[in-house]
């Protein structure tokens, strides 16, 4: 068999819809200990996970601070190596690529960063840092980069006068505009965004939402947008998968999860978004979960939310539910999913 057929995911495993296909993803990181710093144990940051992500959607993946929505997104751009499972990339296989192959893929898959200012070099300016990438990829150079970077200036809402100032001088949201046009510049088919807006005031939050829903619609482009912001997250997203503690628990189209949510954990997350109508806000129950969330050092056994789930039965301690469909492609992990 040869070493391309070895890479590419099993034809009656290929999904000719999707984009990046996740399987049973982990990734552990070991924790030191002791006058030797042997491995003591592992956090446990992403624990087999898997889903896709469809031709031209936008993909929300939220969830609590810790959950392992970030990793997950690096973990796919093989920005850090798994521990175990695969991530398929036009049904090939992204863990298995040389240095080579990866470098050529790296075209096709771009980030975005959460702090719109720590990722720009302070000491470049904004030609250089968006026309880095044409260098190294060997696309442009030279007066030919300076026309592509200038384009995509103007794309992303700014003005080919800004290709001689540096990062100090724009305010945060430009700053983001100068991040997706950096992003736009190998023409990618996905995106990964990490808390793209999160660092913004909000009134510059939905100007970049609708710059990158203008976009997407323009460069045909598939984007995976993590984020914490629930209310952001059902603007943007076609399907919406929730983490908690390293699992995804739940995933489904943005209005079937905001309309009729079948876990306990999304349940809890959703009353908790503010309604701007004061009669209906004050007539909504909050749920609020009681106690911490557990480390992903030593998670507890069986369904990892039932520490803090007021449905919880005795299977729940026992037995890791599996993400299943319940109905109308809505996938959930739960012993007893909301009605």
């Amino acid at each position: 068999m040869s070493k391309e057929a070895v890479n590419k995911l099993p034809e009656h495993e290929l999904n000719p819809d999707a984009l990046v296909q996740v399987k049973n993803l982990k990734k552990y990181f070991p924790i030191s200990g002791g006058v030797f710093s042997r491995v003591i144990g592992h956090v446990k940051a992403i624990d087999d996970i898997s889903f896709d992500i469809m031709k031209g959607e936008t993909l929300g993946l939220v969830g609590e601070s810790g959950c392992g929505k970030t990793t997950t997104g690096r973990a796919i751009l093989r920005l850090m190596n798994a521990t175990a499972g695969h991530v398929y990339f036009q049904g090939q296989d992204v863990f298995s690529l040389n240095k080579h192959d990866l470098r050529k893929m790296r075209r096709e898959m771009q980030l975005v960063f959460q702090d719109p200012y720590a990722s720009l070099n302070p000491r470049m300016n904004v030609g250089n840092i968006i026309g880095e990438p044409l260098e190294i990829h060997g696309i442009a150079k030279g007066a030919k980069k300076d026309k592509i970077v200038q384009e995509l200036l103007e794309t992303v809402g700014l003005s080919k006068w800004h290709m001689r100032r540096y990062p100090h001088e724009f305010s945060g949201g430009q700053r983001q505009r100068i991040g997706v046009a950096r992003a736009l510049a190998l023409k990618p088919k996905l995106i990964v965004l990490d808390e793209p807006v999160s660092a913004l005031d909000v009134s510059i939050q939905s100007q970049v939402i609708n710059l990158l829903e203008d976009l997407q619609t323009e460069f045909d482009l598939t984007y995976l947008f993590i984020a914490h912001d629930l209310s952001v997250i059902k603007h943007i997203s076609d399907r919406v998968g929730v983490m908690y503690l390293g699992k995804l628990v739940e995933l489904t189209d943005s209005d079937s999860l905001y309309r009729e949510p079948k876990h306990p954990y999304t349940e809890a997350l959703l009353s908790a978004i503010p309604i701007p109508d004061p009669r209906i806000q004050s007539k909504r129950e909050r749920i609020v979960l009681e106690g911490d969330v557990p480390s992903p050092a030593n998670p507890p056994s069986g369904c990892r939310f039932h520490t803090r789930c007021k449905y919880a039965q005795d299977i729940c301690k026992r037995e890791i539910p599996e993400l299943v469909d319940v109905g109308n492609n809505h996938f959930v992990a739960c012993h007893y999913p909301l009605s």
